[in-house]
Parts: structure tokens; C-alpha cells; sequence
């Protein structure tokens, strides 16, 4: 599935991310960019010890990524030439982790912006060790993304690449009810 928004495709897609021939690909990380579980960790295995030589250096240099931020390497042995490590936060059922998640995609986005990336594709950040529940994710993801694509970006392409087919459905479903 996918729409247009300004000059950009927003796209749906059930799959490996890790796969993804994107300019980046998105990592639902911790704040200390350990890649041990989940999404981070397949990542990490696939990507090589590159990725998580990098997010050391990252973390030495710059401290700890706060929750609803962001920090890149490089993409280490996968198609993709960067790793963007958005830190998602852990769901407490408050607003506050909806306004922390939706901050970690708009700070996903603008760090390709600010490396002059074309195309990126953003797992389902936080719905898995951290808890958020899948329904209120997606809301909170995809209008994020959408605001953002309304402003200026040079980003030509922006893919959720979603694990599992229910994921996909959930997706797809609020991305209708999003851009009716």
C-alpha cells in the first residue's frame, strides 16, 4: 500500500527491514544502543560487528541516546548504507509516550534530511520488548511521519517495513483512515 504526500511516497510493507535496498533503515534501539533483542538484534547480527562497534563510539562520544531521539552509523554488511537507531520509549499508557514515540520518528527523518538520504524504512518502533501496544503505535507513527512529509524534506520515499502480516493490516488501516 502507499500514498503521496507532497513530493514523497509513503509506503506499507509486510518484511524483513534488514532486507530493505533503502538509503537507510531504522533500528528500534535502547538508549544505550546495545542490539542485543529484537528488531536491534537481528540487525545487528545481519549488519556485522560494524554496527555495533559504531553505536559504542556513538555512545562514548555523545553519551546515551535520549528517549525520542536519534543516532546513526553506517549499515554495516546490509543493503542499506545507514542505520538510524531511534530510541522509542517505553509504554506507560500516558501521553507522554506518545509524544516520546512520535519524537523518535520526526528525529528518524530529519537525520536522513540532515545526510541528504532519499529513502528510509522504519520498523514498529517500541511494540515489541518496550510494550506499545500495536494499535496505538501505528496512530501515533504514522501521523508523525505524515506532518512530517508535509513539511519540507527532500526524502523521496519513506517505507514502514512491518513484521508480520497483522502488523501490516493494522498499518494499513489506519494509514486509509489517516489520508481519507
Amino acid at each position: 500500500m502507499r500514498v503521496q504526500i507532497n513530493h514523497t511516497t509513503l509506503e506499507l510493507i509486510e518484511g524483513d527491514i534488514t532486507e530493505m535496498d533503502t538509503d537507510a533503515i531504522v533500528n528500534a534501539a535502547n538508549e544505550r544502543l546495545a542490539h542485543g533483542g529484537g528488531v536491534a538484534g537481528v540487525i545487528s547480527r545481519k549488519g556485522g560487528l560494524a554496527i555495533q562497534r559504531e553505536s559504542d563510539a556513538w555512545v562514548r562520544q555523545h553519551g546515551p541516546v535520549p528517549t525520542g531521539s536519534a543516532a546513526i552509523t553506517s549499515g554495516g554488511n546490509l543493503k542499506a548504507r545507514y542505520v538510524i537507531h531511534a530510541v522509542g520509549p517505553v509504554y506507560d499508557g500516558t501521553p507522554r509516550s506518545a509524544k516520546l514515540l512520535a519524537s523518535a520518528v520526526r528525529a528518524a527523518l530529519q537525520m536522513a534530511d540532515d545526510r541528504g538520504l532519499r529513502s528510509i524504512a522504519l520498523p514498529a518502533i517500541s511494540t515489541g520488548i518496550f510494550g506499545y501496544p500495536m494499535e496505538e503505535a501505528t496512530q501515533v507513527m504514522l501521523w508523525a511521519a505524515i506532518d512530517y512529509l508535509k513539511g519540507e524534506t527532500g526524502l523521496r520515499r519513506v517505507v514502514f517495513c512491518l513484521y508480520g502480516h497483522s502488523a501490516f493490516e493494522v498499518f494499513s488501516r489506519e494509514l486509509t483512515a489517516q489520508t481519507e
